[in-house]
């Protein structure tokens, strides 16, 4: 539909996993292909609320949000992030309950797959929205009973002297017989047309590649975004969600994918069967 030279919002969490796919493309290592490239970045729940907008062309989304989207938005077979055999934790007191039925738990937000899939785990639950950075602090404080983390507090939490009632990644891994847990995703606007998904698309996969070919500079990068987090624990958090399933998602991924939208569709969770057309390079 857009022929030669156009401008690409690529919009993606603040955070050490989303930073290291777009380092080759922020460090100028990766061609732009003759596209002008703007990056945005935002938590997962306001860019799943703005997709709903299309605002962005290309943006990270939840799972859980996607499966409102797939009309406008084309799923890239890149970019994923994925929970193999972990995922986000849903933590305590010491002294707080140790299960989440009935009690009221911090949520980053209704469109998370993170919530999704706690709503497998357990439907009878309150909630309570907050920014994700914010959970722990909510749970140390007894505002809340319990807290659900993602991004880096998966990691941090027993720091904060919290306890893990359930890591729904490996609950999940346990229940599938292991396949992994698809938590995010990137996805790119429909009416670009083909041309121009292919090019985003190559583009896109060639950083992702490109951070896990020189690591060293690629997690420097990275650790700008960790909100505390030194070196090793970067490396680590960035191990856990770029990887060769970040690369492309693989058989194994895909029906991972597949069987959440199953999951979700036949327990009422969404509104309508989701049917995922993977772009190809």
């Amino acid at each position: 539909m857009f022929e030669g030279s156009m401008k690409i919002t690529v919009a993606h969490s603040p955070d050490p996993d989303d930073a290291f796919m777009f380092y080759g493309l922020a460090s100028g290592a990766v061609s732009a292909e003759h596209l002008e490239i703007d990056q945005v970045l935002a938590d997962i729940e306001t860019l799943n609320r703005a997709a709903f907008e299309g605002q962005y062309e290309v943006t990270a989304v939840s799972f859980h949000a996607y499966a409102h989207l797939s009309d406008r938005y084309a799923l890239l077979p890149h970019g994923a992030s994925m929970g193999d055999g972990y995922g986000p934790i849903v933590v305590a007191r010491t002294d707080g309950p140790d299960a989440v039925k009935g009690i009221r738990v911090a949520i980053p937000g209704t469109l998370t797959t993170a919530y999704l899939v706690l709503r497998f785990y357990e439907p009878v639950f309150e909630f309570e929205v907050m920014p994700f950075d914010q959970i722990q602090e909510a749970v140390k404080a007894g505002s809340v009973d319990a807290g659900l983390l993602i991004h880096e507090g998966q990691l941090t939490y027993a720091e904060d002297g919290l306890r893990k009632i359930v890591d729904l990644g490996h609950w999940w891994a346990e229940r599938t017989d292991g396949l992994p847990l698809p938590l995010g995703g990137n996805v790119i606007r429909r009416d670009l047309g083909t041309p121009t998904i292919l090019k985003v698309s190559r583009m896109l996969r060639e950083s992702i590649a490109y951070g896990l070919e020189h690591r060293t500079e690629a997690l420097e990068y990275a650790e700008k975004f960790g909100r505390g987090l030194d070196r090793d624990r970067t490396d680590k958090f960035v191990g856990m969600y770029v990887n060769q399933l970040t690369l492309d998602y693989g058989d194994r991924g895909r029906l991972a994918v597949i069987r959440l939208f199953d999951e979700a569709h036949a327990m009422g969770l969404i509104p309508h069967p989701v049917t995922i057309d993977f772009t190809s390079l």
